[in-house]
């Protein structure tokens, strides 16, 4: 176990959430919660600012998901341990949290000595994941969809035609249409509404 004071950087865009989890680091003797930030696309300069040694971060942020910031630290600063908190246990975004780099994958309603425990047990090279959500995700499989795939039913998720995604996505409409059909093909449902549905509920997407 480190006996120095371990930096902590939280990115948690509903400010209560995150107003709650910083008084409860602050009372472990080793652990300084030195920046906090409400946007996903904010984390990569709060960590560089603060020097910080571990991030714990939200998935759904604007700006940028946790997911989506927690690849960028890793690539920009590699030696800044990750720590993704959720409150959707969705297998897929576990899945998605490891590829991106993450440390440690844990439920927001975890005891608050858990999440302190993970964050001293990623600075010492150890990987800590709620064993619930590695069950269901084991269980449920690799994501069927590809990147662009999801990246399509992402973009129809507000109810865009196949004109306005592939205006928007810079595809031809037959392309964006069999994007459409092969994803709704994969996921076993009957239409687009209910691909980007699944496709969420799964952390798919």
């Amino acid at each position: 176990m480190t006996s120095r004071t371990i930096k902590v950087l939280l990115a948690e865009d509903q400010s209560m959430v995150r107003e709650a989890l910083a008084a409860l680091l602050g009372l472990e003797d080793d652990i300084e919660v030195v920046a906090q930030v409400a946007r996903g696309d904010e984390v990569l300069a709060a960590a560089r600012a603060h020097d910080i040694d571990v991030a714990l971060m939200d998935i759904e942020m604007p700006g940028a998901t946790g997911i989506e910031a927690a690849a960028q630290l890793h690539k920009e600063l590699p030696a800044v341990k990750l720590v993704i908190l959720t409150t959707f246990g969705r297998p897929g975004y576990l899945r998605s949290a490891m590829e991106s780099g993450a440390d440690a994958f844990l439920v927001k309603d975890a005891p608050a000595a858990q999440l302190a425990a993970a964050v001293r047990k990623v600075l010492e090279g150890e990987r800590v994941i709620d064993p619930t959500l590695a069950a269901a995700a084991l269980a449920e499989g690799a994501n069927p969809l590809t990147d662009r795939e999801r990246e399509v039913l992402r973009a129809a998720a507000d109810g865009s035609t196949n004109a306005e995604l592939a205006q928007t996505l810079h595809l031809s409409q037959g392309t964006v249409r069999n994007y459409l059909s092969t994803a709704i093909q994969k996921l076993a449902v009957r239409n687009r509404a209910e691909a980007v549905r699944i496709a969420r509920e799964k952390g798919w997407l």
